[in-house]
């Protein structure tokens, strides 16, 4: 079995009302039991509230943005004060702080003026209907020094795919974390590369190859050069989700690896249970436990150490859905 990963638990930022501390505008939160109790034991949150911590009271006046969606302003709604300058110089400080936290993730407050990823209300100067095409200021200004980061508001957490897609790569970037802590080297890339193939192959076989050429001619570029090239392919790829049909190719190719093992009964055992998650009657579980039930059993090296067959823990249950 593929070991844990070292270092301790991976940082998450959050919106600090999504962990049910009373700081919205109205004094109450948007408790998220998932993030707070399940997902919770399994990383280091980092909490954030901008509006608190730039030294606005609870309760506040409403605020939203108003302007341009590309560039918006923060204004309180009923007497109109623009608190943009003062969310801009508190959130220069604390995204510089953030940074510097080795943050994994980032879980943002749907729809906040201050901490919404996408598609947040921006109302025009001269009044109307809004347009849902803004960012909140501190999202923007996190999402921009730190672009590579997973993020994901915790509306979008709901969907299934979108909430493994999402915490997958979080334990992604800790392990690339724990491997500049150890001195980046083309030696330790090609080991990091090697254990992440067939979960890169999940989510795109275009950045499988692209990222294997990559490294293969590593020695080519410079230190510096080559990392950042291959985390920016790595985690472009991871934000393409892993659907059933890229699953059922990275299942089928790691099964590959068993030809001259498995017996007639278990090939045709393995065989029904991949057409049956490809017709989604089983959960992606359920083939990757037979898969792992026979890397141990024929001590297959080479499977036993991908990260695709324990991405994260099995405690979050993300792979039980059908």
């Amino acid at each position: 079995m593929v070991e844990a990963p070292q270092g301790g638990k991976p940082k998450i930022g959050i919106s600090r009302c999504l962990l049910g501390e009373n700081v919205r505008y109205d004094g109450g939160h948007k408790l998220d039991r998932y993030l707070r109790d399940v997902l919770g034991q399994h990383v280091e949150f980092v909490p954030v509230c901008p509006e608190v911590e730039c030294g606005l009271t609870v309760p506040r006046e409403a605020m939203r943005l108003v302007g341009e969606p590309e560039a918006p302003r923060l204004v309180t709604v009923k007497t109109r004060l623009d608190l943009t300058p003062h969310m801009d110089v508190w959130a220069s400080e604390r995204v510089g702080q953030l940074v510097e936290a080795g943050l994994c993730g980032f879980v943002f407050k749907y729809g906040s003026p201050s901490s919404g990823m996408s598609r947040v209300k921006v109302y025009p100067e001269a009044g109307g209907a809004p347009v849902l095409k803004g960012r909140g200021l501190f999202a923007a200004r996190l999402m921009n020094a730190l672009p590579l980061l997973p993020v994901e508001d915790e509306g979008r957490l709901n969907d299934p795919a979108l909430r493994e897609n999402f915490i997958e790569s979080v334990f992604v970037m800790q392990r690339w974390h724990q491997l500049l802590a150890r001195g980046f080297s083309l030696g330790r890339l090609v080991e990091f590369h090697t254990r992440h193939k067939l979960l890169v192959m999940a989510h795109s076989v275009v950045h499988y190859r692209s990222l294997g050429k990559l490294v293969a001619e590593g020695a080519k570029m410079t230190p510096g050069e080559l990392q950042s090239a291959y985390l920016a392919s790595l985690m472009e790829a991871l934000r393409l989700v892993a659907t059933v049909k890229k699953q059922v190719n990275v299942l089928s190719h790691a099964m590959g690896y068993f030809k001259r093992n498995l017996s007639p009964d278990e090939k045709r055992e393995l065989i029904e249970v991949l057409d049956a998650y490809a017709r989604e009657l089983l959960p992606l579980i359920v083939p990757v436990t037979l898969l792992n039930h026979y890397v141990r059993k024929f001590g297959e090296a080479y499977l036993a150490g991908q990260w695709y067959l324990h991405p994260h823990p099995a405690e979050l249950k993300l792979r039980n859905h059908v």
